[in-house]
């Protein structure tokens, strides 16, 4: 039974969702007018600096870098047609990529509703000393649907607007000029396809959209025969050893194509190993270096394919051993010869994530390398203002993190987004646990209310697409140590089928958790039982002999701050308003000091504070929209978290 105060919380955030949602039925004939956005009247200092010359131009992908790379970032032309028109010969400006059509730091700040295409178009040429190997376009992320031709040919398709992807476009380039076109469909609210918190016509918890492109774009070289496509590292703490899966674009069907997998202490080699190409790959690590966010520790790692002279010579291929660590012996006692065919270099951190006994009996609690650490962090949004879902840079995403660090904070719940790779090449280099949140989608009628015994059905479609999603995201992170939860559903957004969904991304990832539903209508799945409570004074979650308790979200105090507004003339909210920082911090402390009361008492295992910034409407974070204005000192709140970590 849901408790009369839990029904209180949850209605809260209920009507705030169902006024947002209004105006975005699905099943209307015509679709609501669309607000066209505005230039961002505050910016942060970051913001203010972006050029077209230095729009993002770190290397994108951290955990897999080759050497060879040319950067797309920059200026490219637009143009916005009816989403039935043919690509269009004349384009009516141009648009800074990688930041959205909507956006400000775009040039653009333009629309683009369910009945319109948007269209990229850029001339490229292909560095000579790239000549005999195959060319890679990678795309960061792309919100929604998009088609890419080269020279005029159809190249690939994707539909995902937070996932990375890649078309090999070898076959369709020419020597000197080469012309990208890129056309894009985002149906925004008027689909139930994964998008958080954007909203045709933003309003209350509800963001400006983002469509088109908004991470890097990039082009990278690769080996014409095979290449190395993938990597996933998993550490395995309580054997010593990290687990490498190498996979190559296509099966080597031969003995003599390899994998060599090396770990590295700085220049110092820890284990290096052969394995034959698409077998799993071990790597022992003697007195593992532990990350944690106290110490965040991070081992490099290189992974080469090579040949290698036949370990079992002329042994005759039905007498060859079939077990793996048969295999593995040969091979590890192998051969390399010449130089390696392609190579990548990346890194990884020795942790282990667990639900383990804590200080209450029958009261489970999050373990981190197998100690009992209180997880306390903010929902972080990571929405920026003129930015919207694009970071403005490496340097802005690393004062946040060291903000939330300085503050006592230890983990963030990134809520309903996926950022760009490098945002969590920072968290586990600063080291910040991080919760990560699946992007909610679904139609009107899809969504739950607070206390439902049932969840909505879904299409069939939408499923597909919700689960296809969920995997590639999963895919992509899964190398990074700061990422030690999948959170698969937020308040009975778009809810469905959720403990099935939490035992399958548990198959897929057993060595992280998983938060089945952060708040509203918990179906007992996954390893957290999660409750979101926004009174003045937070409410305990009730114990749970099987799963560890959380209080997923609390806080939401709210202190609208003059100049540093979004929207100075709408109502800026917060769950509780104030006007001073001094009501403001005694607010603050009042809410943390019941997180204090249920860690030493309850066995509480985590608290996720609403939230790290405001964001256009919402004006209840630690800093403002421009991240300006700290609302309350740093070194207090260090000293009003200390107690969650003695």
């Amino acid at each position: 039974m849901i408790t009369e105060e839990r029904q209180k919380t949850q209605m809260i955030r209920y009507l705030f969702l169902c006024v947002s949602l209004l105006s975005t039925s699905a099943v209307v004939a015509q679709p609501p007018p669309v607000n066209q956005p505005r230039p961002a009247p505050i910016m942060s200092r970051w913001e203010k600096q972006v050029t077209a010359d230095n729009a993002w131009r770190d290397y994108p992908r951290p955990q897999m870098i080759r050497q060879q790379w040319q950067n797309l970032n920059g200026m490219w032309d637009y143009a916005i047609t009816p989403k039935t028109a043919p690509a269009p010969t004349r384009y009516q400006g141009q648009i800074l990529v990688p930041f959205a059509v909507e956006s400000t730091l775009s040039t653009v700040t333009k629309s683009l509703t369910a009945n319109q295409r948007l269209w990229y178009r850029k001339a490229v040429s292909i560095p000579k000393e790239w000549a005999g190997q195959r060319v890679l376009i990678h795309f960061g992320a792309v919100d929604y649907e998009c088609n890419l031709w080269v020279n005029g040919g159809l190249t690939g398709s994707h539909a995902g607007g937070s996932d990375s992807f890649s078309f090999d476009i070898t076959d369709f380039l020419k020597e000197g000029q080469n012309e990208l076109v890129l056309g894009v469909l985002d149906p925004t609210s008027a689909g139930e396809q994964p998008r958080g918190k954007q909203l045709m016509n933003p309003q209350g918890i509800w963001y400006t959209p983002v469509s088109g492109i908004w991470q890097t774009v990039w082009l990278e070289p690769v080996p014409k025969q095979t290449y190395i496509e993938e990597v996933q590292l998993t550490p395995e703490l309580d054997s010593g050893r990290v687990r490498v899966e190498a996979l190559l674009d296509k099966p080597a069907n031969n003995y003599t194509t390899a994998i060599r997998v090396t770990a590295l202490d700085g220049s110092q080699t820890v284990a290096t190993t052969l394995v034959r190409a698409g077998r799993t790959a071990y790597l022992p690590i003697s007195n593992p270096k532990l990350w944690s966010p106290d110490s965040p520790f991070l081992y490099d790692y290189k992974v080469e394919l090579v040949t290698v002279t036949d370990p079992f010579g002329d042994t005759p291929r039905n007498k060859r051993p079939r077990q793996d660590e048969a295999l593995r012996t040969a091979y590890a006692n192998a051969t390399a010869t010449g130089m390696p065919l392609d190579a990548v270099t990346g890194y990884f951190g020795m942790r282990k994530i667990s639900v383990g006994d804590g200080p209450l009996p029958n009261q489970p609690v999050l373990l981190l390398n197998n100690k009992f650490v209180f997880q306390n962090g903010p929902l972080d949004q990571g929405w920026w203002p003129a930015g919207l879902l694009t970071p403005p840079s490496e340097e802005g995403m690393a004062f946040e993190i060291d903000f939330l660090k300085k503050s006592g904070f230890n983990m963030l719940r990134k809520h309903i987004k996926v950022e760009p790779e490098r945002y969590y090449y920072l968290c586990d280099k600063m080291g910040i646990l991080v919760w990560q949140d699946m992007p909610s989608g679904f139609l009107e009628g899809q969504n739950e209310s607070p206390g439902d015994q049932s969840e909505p059905i879904r299409r069939s479609k939408g499923k597909e697409q919700f689960e296809l999603e969920l995997r590639r995201m999963m895919n992509r992170l899964h190398n990074h140590p700061s990422i030690v939860t999948w959170v698969v559903h937020n308040e009975g957004w778009g809810q469905y089928d959720n403990g099935r969904l939490a035992a399958w991304v548990k198959a897929l990832d057993p060595s992280r958790l998983v938060n089945a539903a952060s708040g509203w209508n918990d179906r007992g799945a996954g390893d957290f039982y999660d409750i979101h409570t926004y009174q003045e004074e937070p409410k305990a979650p009730e114990p749970k002999s099987d799963r560890v308790v959380v209080i997923g979200e609390f806080g939401g105090i709210g202190w609208p701050i003059d100049g540093h507004l979004w929207n100075p003339n709408m109502r800026n909210w917060g769950y509780q308003t104030y006007h001073s920082a001094d009501t403001v911090l005694a607010a603050y402390k009042k809410k943390y000091a019941k997180i204090v009361e249920y860690y030493q008492k309850q066995a509480l295992s985590a608290a996720v504070y609403t939230q790290t910034t405001d964001v256009e409407g919402e004006v209840n974070g630690l800093l403002t929209y421009d991240r300006e204005v700290i609302k309350i000192p740093v070194e207090t709140l260090r000293q009003i978290h200390a107690p969650l970590f003695r």
